[in-house]
């Protein structure tokens, strides 16, 4: 007798061939390796300042360009039942944040989940209204802030995520 199917884990919606175990992360050069792997460390830093996160077990890069953004995918021991053990850490010149693996099955999909997210804080920012149930951002929600971060979310549109068009799918 054949053993039963495994049901479909978030781990099996991931695309492993979009990222790089992080004990390989290597840049063009020795200056973007170190600018990289400094990346990965404030993502895993800002992973690890919540309580949910026990752990991390593994690191991957997904996208990176060194000083602007970092996508990385991390599995993580969670501390509650109900936390993902896989999740998304967006890092760079911009606010931090986490994506799940639920509906980003790579790191284009994860940019792109990101910048959506940025976008909803920065619409809220702009028109004076609280910010407390979109995502959180590390900045207070001034027509200021709005406005550096509404830059810098186009660029990633424009300069990075346009380079990654065929990742991004809409499945649910």
């Amino acid at each position: 007798m054949g053993q039963a199917e495994e049901p479909m884990t978030l781990k099996s919606k991931i695309d492993f061939s979009k990222v790089v175990p992080a004990s390989r992360l290597r840049g063009e050069d020795e200056r973007e390796t170190t600018d990289l792997k400094e990346m990965l460390r404030e993502a895993s830093t800002y992973l690890e300042s919540f309580r949910w996160c026990k752990a991390i077990k593994a690191a991957y890069m997904g996208i990176g360009m060194a000083g602007v953004v970092g996508v990385f995918l991390f599995r993580i021991q969670p501390a509650r039942s109900e936390v993902d053990e896989w999740v998304w850490v967006i890092v760079g010149d911009l606010p931090p944040a986490y994506i799940t693996v639920e509906d980003a099955p790579n790191p284009a999909c994860a940019l792109d989940a990101y910048i959506g997210a940025m976008e909803e804080w920065v619409k809220a920012a702009k028109a004076g209204r609280s910010s407390e149930d979109i995502i959180p951002v590390n900045v207070p929600a001034t027509q200021e802030n709005a406005e550096q971060l509404e830059s810098r979310l186009r660029f990633l549109d424009r300069e990075i995520l346009a380079h990654y068009q065929g990742d991004l799918r809409q499945d649910g």
